[in-house]
């Protein structure tokens, strides 16, 4: 996974211009549910990627230490020059989020779930919810299954993850843990930890918010 990022940083965020006008509104009501939220919040964003999502809250946040595990996509994220006052971009896994400096009382991670083995997301979750505390505002978002992009979809035998072959521009391919949830199935991951829970389900995206138990 952290290889197909890193060798993908460079095209990373075209996936956020496709001419697809129904994409691009669920694009924009996330981004301002995200603006809402986050405002003069301490904020952990994890898998930050390039900071694509980053440069939509950094005004309006007290701070913002953005991770992930990828160094290349990293140095793409500080290029963009975000106020220094408001915006950390730091390497670091999002598994082992103890060992980021900081106090935070809120978070977010886009498009990062569906990429996190079902076997570990009770453990990612209660590290998360650990590190900013109860009471702390979350929000994620992630795709919804649509059969026509993104690559063709796998699934093993014996295995409860889907995965997707995703080709780069230079023809190198990667197979990459990608699953799918529909509303009910994430109520039922999100419900134990969650007061005030928030799903929305669009047509290609499906984004949540909630406040920590």
């Amino acid at each position: 996974m952290n290889l197909y990022y890193s060798n993908r940083a460079q095209e990373y965020e075209r996936v956020y211009y496709r001419n697809d006008e129904v994409r691009q509104k669920e694009q924009a009501a996330i981004r301002e549910s995200m603006i809402t939220l986050f405002v003069n919040k301490h904020v952990l964003e994890v898998a930050c990627g390039t900071g694509y999502w980053t440069q939509f809250v950094a005004q309006d946040v007290s701070h913002i230490t953005a991770i992930d595990v990828s160094d290349e996509v990293i140095k793409i994220a500080v290029e963009k020059n975000l106020p220094s006052n408001k915006v950390l971009f730091q390497q670091a896994n999002a598994y082992e989020l103890n060992k980021v400096q900081g106090n935070f009382n809120a978070s977010f991670a886009n498009y990062w779930f569906s990429h996190i083995p079902k076997n570990e997301i009770e453990k990612f979750l209660k590290q998360l919810h650990a590190r900013v505390g109860t009471g702390a505002q979350i929000f994620m978002a992630d795709n919804v299954y649509i059969e026509s992009i993104g690559g063709s979809l796998i699934e093993k035998a014996g295995s409860k993850d889907t995965y997707k072959l995703r080709t780069l521009e230079n023809g190198s391919q990667y197979e990459v843990i990608k699953n799918y949830y529909n509303e009910a199935e994430l109520r039922e991951i999100f419900t134990p930890y969650a007061r005030n829970l928030d799903i929305t389900i669009g047509q290609c995206f499906w984004w949540i918010s909630y406040l920590v138990k």
